[in-house]
């Protein structure tokens, strides 16, 4: 726990809407991307991908293509390392013997242009027995199954089996019992910047990447896995990356094929993925198949739950396959619930791999979990958000699960939704009301709709809640990550900080944390992250870990340097130290402005330029109180603090097409304290759009093991037209543990929306929806067959 020496109510720059440090770069098109990299004789990369779910490989010719024009390098599986790579350990660069989806990398050349690279793939021929294909992870569990990987004995990865309490026997105590089945899709990230990779050897063999990667010190351990050299013989350097969501938590195999490449040429290769790769080779979220059963006491007070989840990994293991441990923190942990069972089984197929994505495994059972909520409210005769506040979780408990929460702001993330969405409104937009509705994409929170029977437009408002770590999230032994804080002769401050920058404003909001120590301008910091030969180590960007866990790490580093600076002032002034302040730039005896001081540059000055001088500079390292999960009961505190929110939505539903259109959102999210406020409101409105998406209109279409629709035109993401007003409302309840009580909050904007957008959904026209997208033709059909129901057919 820290002690904050710092007035809450007179920060200089925490809580300010300082503008992103690499705004203008971005804003003039000065900031390089990967694709904008060029080396001097550098190569481009392709890869031939299968194109057949299952098969051996019986020969691959590539005679033809050595030939070529232009072309410096053709592999195969012939030059793979003899080291399998990835989570599961159950990859290959290029497959050599077996492929196991359509997305399987065969070859790759490396040529001087992209003609050259594509005329070269097109004369590669590959011999394939094809084997019978597992389209579906249940048909992958039946009797008799082919096997994915012959060394297993089945397809199943792994089971996770959690439980607290009795909920076997709990449910036999319930007054009312809830029970649904729930599909949910494929969705892909999309990131504005597809996959990128740039590799070059040196004469001492040792490799430098360039990488869209979010996870650079475990991308050089996973190499020197996947390529079999010292992983101190590798070098990564992350440019300006356009988005992640997730995309980049591992190593795939498209980064040890640029390296194979490089190696095998004796040049710079740049492999770029096109929009159609990024699609159908990239790692997707995870589809889910659930059944889950909530029971509840007559007075409110939620009792149990049994939750069964079925995940198709694909046809390799990577991150995807730890979201059952988010999914079980939602299930067991959002509410308090005496009793839970939560079983998830992780199985191979032959349908595309599938990795992490933002929410990690949260958007999928907030779903489920919220629902499920409305439902049993509905059974008791309670309102919805009284009965979410009456087993909301409160701070300093603990849950059966083990999380400990120390700051929690879910009851007043659910009452300002409520408030701002105009909740009393509720039963007059109810589903038994029809109303007109004008052209206009907004809608008033204050003013409910005219009846109109003639009209086929419903409106309808709902509500959902989420939990998500917002302390970092112990998943590897060490979730730490270090800082090294430095000061020059003019006062410019410099953060070497190990962690990554991949759009969402983290460099900023450690430089605001670093500004606030020392009392200079954010103006004054500059911040250093993106070289593996630099920066301190980290664990990487995930789990809304980056603003909690390196900006403590920053914190630590600048207040030695602080600290260091206030002794050497006092000697100068002839003052206590613990009477000295650091603001404006200036040293001063506190509660004395006006009055004696001196401007820190001189001071630091002072303190190395001389005989006995020395670097003002500081170094700090944090990892965060928590322990791994106990592997048998998947029990622990995985995260040093928890983040929560609320969303209510209004929705109007068109009868006639079954169109669905979000009229408002509200958001409100427990940041613990807002570092940058802005940034805060950027990624609850961003995360919105994910969720919107998830909820309406995003699927990746795969159909034996095939994408269907590999193009941003196909695949149906919501454009800003397709967005309402977003009102982000920030709850701040200033976390014992965070810097300047900050917890994340790069995930939560998205984990509610489509709850939320599905509870609305049936306050309008009476009609529960378990499998998402909630396109219109499901809609409709669903509106149909109710209506075939209540004629009695």
């Amino acid at each position: 726990m820290r002690s904050w020496r710092w007035d809450v109510n007179n920060y200089s720059v925490i809580g300010k809407r300082v503008p992103k440090l690499d705004a203008l770069d971005k804003a003039t098109g000065r900031a390089q991307y990967g694709h904008d990299l060029n080396l001097p004789g550098m190569l481009v990369g392709k890869i031939l991908y299968a194109n057949v779910p299952h098969a051996r490989i019986l020969n691959i010719d590539i005679s033809r293509a050595e030939k070529v024009r232009g072309v410096k390098a053709v592999i195969t599986g012939e030059h793979n390392p003899v080291h399998k790579f990835g989570y599961g350990a159950d990859n290959t660069p290029l497959k050599a013997d077996k492929v196991r989806s359509r997305r399987d990398e065969v070859a790759a050349v490396a040529a001087m242009d992209d003609d050259a690279a594509n005329e070269a793939l097109a004369l590669i021929r590959v011999e394939y027995a094809e084997l019978p294909p597992l389209y579906s992870a249940e048909a992958a569990l039946a009797a008799g199954a082919p096997l994915v990987h012959e060394e297993r004995a089945n397809n199943l990865f792994l089971r996770y089996n959690y439980a607290h309490g009795d909920a076997e026997r709990a449910f036999d105590d319930a007054d009312e019992i809830v029970e649904e089945e729930y599909f949910l899709p494929y969705v892909t990230h999309a990131a504005m910047e597809t996959s990128f990779a740039l590799a070059v050897f040196d004469l001492q063999n040792r490799l430098t990447m360039w990488s869209t990667t979010q996870i650079p010190f475990l991308l050089q351990r996973d190499l020197s896995e996947a390529l079999g050299m010292p992983g101190r013989d590798i070098r990564i350097i992350q440019p300006t990356i356009g988005g992640a969501f997730g995309r980049g938590l591992d190593v795939y195999p498209f980064e040890p094929i640029c390296a194979l490449l490089a190696k095998h040429s004796g040049k710079p290769v740049r492999l770029a993925f096109t929009r159609d790769e990024e699609f159908f080779a990239t790692a997707t979220r995870q589809p889910a198949h659930v059944k889950m059963r909530t029971g509840v006491k007559r007075d409110g007070t939620l009792w149990a739950r049994d939750a069964s989840v079925l995940l198709d990994a694909g046809a390799y293991i990577s991150w995807g396959a730890v979201t059952p441990l988010v999914m079980m923190e939602t299930t067991a942990s959002l509410y308090r619930v005496p009793h839970a069972k939560f079983v998830a089984d992780v199985v191979y197929s032959n349908n595309p791999p599938t990795g992490a994505m933002r929410g990690y495994g949260n958007p999928q059972s907030t779903f489920f979990v919220e629902t499920q909520m409305d439902m049993l409210a509905e059974k008791l005769g309670m309102d919805p958000v009284e009965f979410r506040l009456k087993n909301a979780n409160i701070p300093n408990s603990e849950t059966p699960q083990g999380l400990k929460i120390t700051s929690c702001g879910l009851r007043e993330c659910i009452t300002e939704v409520a408030e701002r969405i105009g909740w009393e409104r509720r039963s007059s937009v109810s589903s038994n009301q029809l109303s007109v509705v004008s052209n206009q994409s907004s809608v008033s929170s204050n003013q409910s709709p005219v009846s109109n029977p003639q009209s086929p437009i419903r409106r309808g408002i709902g509500i959902a809640c989420t939990l998500n770590v917002g302390g970092g999230a112990r998943i590897y032994r060490s979730d730490g990550c270090g800082a090294t804080v430095k000061v020059d002769d003019f006062g410019r401050v410099t953060l070497i900080s190990g962690s990554t920058e991949i759009g969402q404003g983290s460099e900023t909001a450690l430089a605001q944390i670093v500004a606030e120590v020392l009392g200079v301008r954010v103006d004054d910091v500059t911040v250093i992250n993106s070289d593996t030969s630099v920066k301190p180590w980290d664990v990487g960007t995930h789990a809304s870990r980056t603003t909690f866990i390196a900006g403590n790490a920053a914190w630590i580093a600048a207040n030695q340097v602080r600290e260091k600076i206030l002794d050497h002032a006092a000697q100068m002034l002839n003052v206590s130290p613990n009477h000295l302040e650091m603001r404006d730039g200036m040293v001063r005896v506190q509660g004395d402005a006006a009055g004696k001081g001196i401007a820190y540059d001189k001071v630091v000055r002072a303190m190395h330029y001389r005989e006995d001088g020395n670097v003002v500079s500081g170094t700090g390292w944090y990892d965060p109180p928590t322990k791994l999960v106990d592997k048998d009961t998947y029990k622990g505190n995985i995260s040093a603090a928890y983040g929560f929110g609320a969303q209510a939505v209004e929705i109007e539903v068109d009868t006639e097409t079954g169109q669905v259109r979000v009229l408002k959102i509200v958001a409100a999210h427990d940041v613990g304290r807002a570092i940058n406020p802005m940034y805060v409101e950027g990624q609850i409105e961003g995360g919105a759009q994910m969720g919107v998406g998830y909820a309406l209109s995003e699927e990746l279409q795969v159909r034996e093991g095939r994408i269907l629709n590999p193009s941003l035109l196909d695949y149906r993401m919501p454009t800003a037209l397709d967005m309402p007003p977003i009102e982000s409302v920030i709850i701040e309840t200033a976390d014992p543990e965070g810097p300047f009580g900050a917890k994340g909050v790069g995930e939560m904007g998205g984990n509610p929306t489509a709850a939320a957008i599905a509870n609305a959904l049936y306050n309008a026209v009476g009609i529960r929806m378990n499998q998402l997208p909630m396109t219109g033709e499901r809609v409709l059909r669903a509106l149909k067959e109710k209506e075939r129901m209540e004629n009695g057919d």
